[in-house]
């Protein structure tokens, strides 16, 4: 791994925990899902090569800030806030390849 592949991974974990403290705290899984949508199109279009790590890297800290909020936190979520939480997967399927599909129709217009 590159020194710049190291600094974009950062920051989809960065991107990652966001997503998953927007859904602790927002209870709104609209904002949640569309964040991760956002999130992993700039992934996307800033490594275009293998999109769907930034589906992994991203949306998995949705679920997983979920269930360390239940763990150690008051706020115990009910079934369908537990199920929505995948959703970030769906949305960010769509945003990471929509990014990687961006950015190579630019290559190539811009190429000579």
């Amino acid at each position: 791994m590159q020194k710049s592949d190291a600094v974009i991974y950062a920051f989809a974990v960065l991107l990652g925990i966001c997503a998953g403290i927007l859904d602790v705290t927002a209870h709104d899984v609209l904002v949640t899902a569309l964040f991760v949508l956002v999130s992993t199109s700039v992934l996307g279009f800033i490594r275009p090569r293998r999109p769907w790590r930034w589906i992994l890297v991203v949306a998995v800290f949705v679920p997983l800030l979920q269930l360390l909020a239940y763990l150690f936190l008051t706020w115990k979520p009910n079934r369908a806030q537990i199920w929505e939480s995948g959703l970030g997967f769906v949305t960010g399927t769509a945003g990471c390849y929509c990014g990687a599909l961006a950015r190579l129709g630019i290559d190539e217009l811009v190429r000579k």
